[in-house]
């Protein structure tokens, strides 16, 4: 079963390091800690230590070097976000809220990893923050990963400087771990309004909701989740589901027995692409 072929970020990075040290060794350039090295990460040894899910989780709702390139098209507004895209043939896109947690992420990348499967990492940065070396691996995996605010309030109800806060601090602990600052952008909750649409895109995010909702927050029983995106399955369709918030043993084994056996159906898992402004 042939899936998406990426070429992942880190091999990107580590692949212009070389090329700059063969050009100009002499000159002695050096890229803080090697390019396509995570920076260090907070402080803490190995995989950050588990941080107790708030109570709003449990319940529903960069290369260096080369020549110089154009600055990027600036990011459209738009005015709701994409609850679905546009694909060829039968492929889906799989999509993780609120981690990366150190009990539940690891096990769904193994999972991934396993049917050489990609996918795309919401995260929260208070979650991200204590778990960089997770954030590196997604970038090693070839996964993407997304701004899902630091601390996951309802956006509706803060001021505009505070959303801006929870957007800009995230997608600086993305881009120290990741690589590069996240291109896509997710609400909490689902809900949007006029400044998130507005801030996500001064920031250069793309909005993206989903079609298919496990409501795996709410532990339902791995059967049920199976049963939900087997269901749910289509063309194009986005499916949530979340590593992190709570127990998520349920959403571990239910990727284990719903991806081969869409896998077998002729499906296919991709991340989204941006679509031209």
């Amino acid at each position: 079963m042939k899936t998406d072929q990426l070429l992942t970020r880190r091999q990107v990075l580590v692949a212009g390091a070389a090329a700059l040290g063969l050009a100009g060794g002499a000159a002695g350039l050096a890229l803080g800690g090697g390019a396509g090295q995570p920076a260090a990460p907070a402080p803490g040894p190995g995989v950050g230590a588990a941080r107790k899910p708030s109570t709003y989780r449990l319940r529903p709702l960069t290369g260096y070097g080369g020549p110089l390139r154009a600055a990027p098209a600036p990011t459209a507004v738009r005015h709701e976000p994409f609850l679905r895209l546009p694909v060829h043939g039968r492929t889906m896109v799989l999509t993780f809220d609120d981690g990366p947690d150190p009990r539940y992420t690891p096990r769904i990348l193994d999972t991934l990893a396993a049917y050489d499967v990609r996918a795309t990492f919401f995260v929260c940065g208070e979650m991200a923050v204590d778990n960089q070396d997770l954030l590196a691996r997604m970038a090693d995996d070839g996964h993407l990963v997304g701004n899902h605010t630091w601390s996951h309030p309802l956006l509706t109800r803060l001021k505009r400087s505070r959303i801006r806060s929870e957007m800009e601090r995230t997608s600086d602990v993305i881009e120290k771990a990741y690589g590069e600052p996240p291109q896509w952008f997710r609400a909490p909750y689902g809900v949007w309004n006029r400044a998130t649409f507005q801030l996500g895109a001064e920031m250069g995010m793309e909005p993206l909701a989903w079609t298919v909702d496990t409501r795996d927050w709410a532990r339902p029983g791995t059967r049920t989740i199976v049963r939900r995106v087997e269901h749910g399955a289509a063309p194009g369709v986005v499916v949530l589901s979340h590593d992190a918030g709570g127990n998520r043993s349920q959403t571990v084994r239910a990727l284990h027995k719903w991806l081969p056996h869409l896998l077998d159906s002729g499906y296919h898992f991709t991340v989204p692409r941006r679509r031209p402004t």
